[in-house]
C-alpha cells in the first residue's frame, strides 16, 4: 500500500473508532483484559498525539515527548477525534520521505503513517468487539488489503522487536502464514538463534496458517484464537510463535 494509501485507512479507522457509543464506554474488551472501550479510545488518542509531537520535533527527536492524557468520560470521544485530525494534519503536512525518528532508528514519515493505520485499525475492532459484546452490533470488517498490509508489517517489523532473542524451541522452524482473499498475502516466517527471517510467497514450512487476511492480523495480534483459522503441519510450532511474540 502507499502512504496515501496508508492516510486513508487511518482517517476511515480512526473515525469508525471515533464514533463509538458513548454509553458503552465501561463495556469491557473481550480479547483483552482488563481494558474497556475507553480505555481504547484514550491509549490510542494518547498515542496520536505522541506520533504528532515526535513527527514535529523534526530528525533526531527524542521518543521521550510526553504529551497529555486524554479525559475520561465522554469527553473522550472529541478529543480523540482532535488528536486523529491534529495527527493526520501533521502527517499530510510533510512528504512521505520526510526523516523522522522511529523506534528502529532514523526513518521516513511513511513508516508513522503505516504504523499508525494499522494501530488503529486494531484498536477499532477491539473497541467494536466491546460493543458487540455490550449487545451493540458486530464489527464492521476490516478492509481485505489493509488488514494483508498490516500483516505484512505484523511479520516484518513487529514480530521481529517482540523476538529479538528467539525461543530455542523455534530456531530451524518455519510458519506460513496465507491469506485466502488477497493476492500477494503469503509470508513464510523463519526462526533461528539469529532472529526472525520473513519470506514473501508460497513455500512450505513446519505449518501452514490459512484465513482471511483480517483473519490473519487479529490472529497475529492475539485478539482471535489459533483455532478459528486452518492449521496444517505442527501447529505447535505456530502456537509457540505466538506465545513468544507478545507485542
Amino acid at each position: 500500500m502507499t502512504p496515501d494509501e496508508h492516510l486513508t485507512l487511518l482517517r476511515t479507522e480512526g473515525e469508525r473508532l471515533a464514533a463509538m457509543p458513548a454509553d458503552a464506554l465501561d463495556a469491557p474488551v473481550p480479547t483483552v483484559p482488563g481494558w474497556t472501550l475507553e480505555r481504547v479510545v484514550r491509549h490510542t488518542g494518547r498515542v496520536h498525539r505522541w506520533v504528532a509531537a515526535t513527527v514535529a520535533a523534526g530528525p533526531g527527536a527524542s521518543l521521550g515527548t510526553e504529551v497529555k492524557s486524554l479525559p475520561r468520560g465522554p469527553e473522550c470521544l472529541s478529543a480523540y477525534r482532535e488528536s486523529l485530525d491534529a495527527l493526520l494534519t501533521e502527517l499530510s503536512s510533510h512528504e512521505s520521505t520526510h526523516p523522522v525518528t522511529t523506534f528502529s532508528g532514523p526513518g521516513e514519515l511513511r513508516f508513522w503513517i503505516r504504523r499508525q493505520a494499522h494501530e488503529v485499525a486494531v484498536h477499532r475492532i477491539d473497541a467494536a468487539d466491546a460493543v458487540h459484546a455490550a449487545g451493540g452490533p458486530a464489527p464492521e470488517p476490516l478492509d481485505a488489503r489493509g488488514a494483508a498490509d498490516g500483516v505484512d508489517e505484523w511479520a516484518g517489523l513487529m514480530l521481529r522487536r517482540a523476538l529479538t532473542e528467539v525461543p530455542a524451541a523455534l530456531h530451524g522452524k518455519t510458519v506460513h502464514l496465507h491469506g485466502t482473499d488477497t493476492d500477494d498475502a503469503e509470508w513464510l516466517l523463519g526462526f533461528s538463534l539469529d532472529g526472525v527471517t520473513v519470506e514473501t510467497g508460497h513455500a512450505k514450512g513446519n505449518v501452514a496458517v490459512r484465513g482471511t487476511a483480517a483473519e490473519l492480523l487479529l490472529t497475529m495480534w492475539r485478539r482471535r484464537p489459533l483455532a478459528a483459522l486452518e492449521t496444517f503441519g505442527d501447529a505447535d510450532v505456530a502456537h509457540r510463535m505466538l506465545d513468544a511474540a507478545v507485542i
